[in-house]
């Protein structure tokens, strides 16, 4: 099956055949039971034929993930704000609400759409006809800096400096009550929740799933029943502030997924119609993939951030 990705691994605990598959990859069980109907599954030599086969503990599989087809992004005349740019690489400052690629039920008004138009094409192909030139990305709903590439040598040096987390990133956030420490670390491993396939969690240390996180934070002011904090990222996971803060029991404010509003700050953010997570992405830090300067840049919060601080602040006086 050329072209697929294999996923190989051995069954942790006597279970279900599908349950069991979901439980060692990241892969849902409803995608695990299509892929077997597909037989894309095999465990040991055999095909899986049915989800629902029992399987032993130490059973070794191999699954086939075909590629996913993907539909080329057109290009969009959406303003952005470009904060620097140059041949190769262009680093914007994203409004909450903007999907950065299109996928599922976002198949255009994205920042690749903006990109496409503003940039006349000339994005990276490494990240594929629908995502080119994308090597981060932050939430829908998270405003704030992320770096773009115009040239595959400038994916390839950004790529790099992601993996080995040599970048500068920092993050200002409102999260609800007061942490008790004004500055701690989190480490703790994130991957997809057992209990909801479409959300993140902090999983057991010693888990093979899932990836390791670190988030350092700091306290910058203290409101009415919440905070302002900033984040600090040595990893850069799936909504991992977003994760590390809820299981400190300090969510964000407003995050839809992994917050639950304090009762007393519900009628505000209803009044004011903050209806996101409080997150913006403030610096972002990294050498050039190219010339190999050392770059810094910030963005200050968002109106719908300041506005939020402000009247939560108006509680304290």
């Amino acid at each position: 099956m050329s072209g697929d990705k294999v996923i190989t691994g051995t069954i942790a605990s006597a279970a279900r055949l599908d349950k069991a598959l979901a439980e060692a990859t990241e892969l849902s069980r409803a995608r695990v039971q299509a892929l077997i109907a597909e037989g894309r599954v095999t465990l040991g030599s055999a095909p899986a034929t049915s989800p629902s086969a029992k399987v032993k503990a130490g059973a070794e599989f191999t699954i086939h993930v075909p590629a996913a087809s993907e539909a080329e992004a057109q290009p969009q005349d959406i303003p952005i704000e470009a904060v620097f740019e140059d041949e190769h690489l262009i680093v914007v400052n994203k409004p909450a609400g903007m999907v950065v690629h299109p996928a599922a039920g976002n198949a255009d008004g994205t920042l690749v759409n903006a990109l496409l138009h503003h940039c006349k094409g000339e994005l990276s192909g490494i990240g594929g006809v629908a995502r080119p030139g994308i090597v981060h990305r932050i939430d829908k709903d998270t405003s704030g800096l992320l770096v773009v590439a115009k040239s595959d040598a400038a994916h390839e040096g950004l790529a790099k400096q992601f993996a080995d987390h040599s970048l500068h990133r920092r993050y200002i956030a409102v999260c609800a009550g007061h942490p008790a420490a004004k500055e701690g670390k989190i480490d703790e491993r994130i991957g997809r929740s057992d209990a909801n396939r479409k959300k993140m969690a902090v999983l057991d240390k010693n888990s093979s799933r899932g990836k390791h996180a670190v988030t350092h934070y700091t306290v910058l002011d203290q409101l009415e029943s919440s905070a302002v904090i900033e984040c600090r990222l040595e990893t850069g996971r799936t909504h991992q502030v977003r994760v590390h803060c809820a299981s400190i029991g300090h969510p964000l404010l407003g995050d839809p997924t992994y917050g639950k509003t304090p009762k007393t700050l519900k009628s505000l953010l209803t009044s004011l119609k903050f209806a996101r997570q409080a997150l913006h992405a403030a610096e972002l830090g990294f050498l050039h993939p190219i010339s190999g300067e050392k770059l810094r840049f910030r963005a200050d919060l968002p109106e719908d951030m300041r506005e939020l601080i402000d009247e939560l602040g108006r509680f304290n006086r």
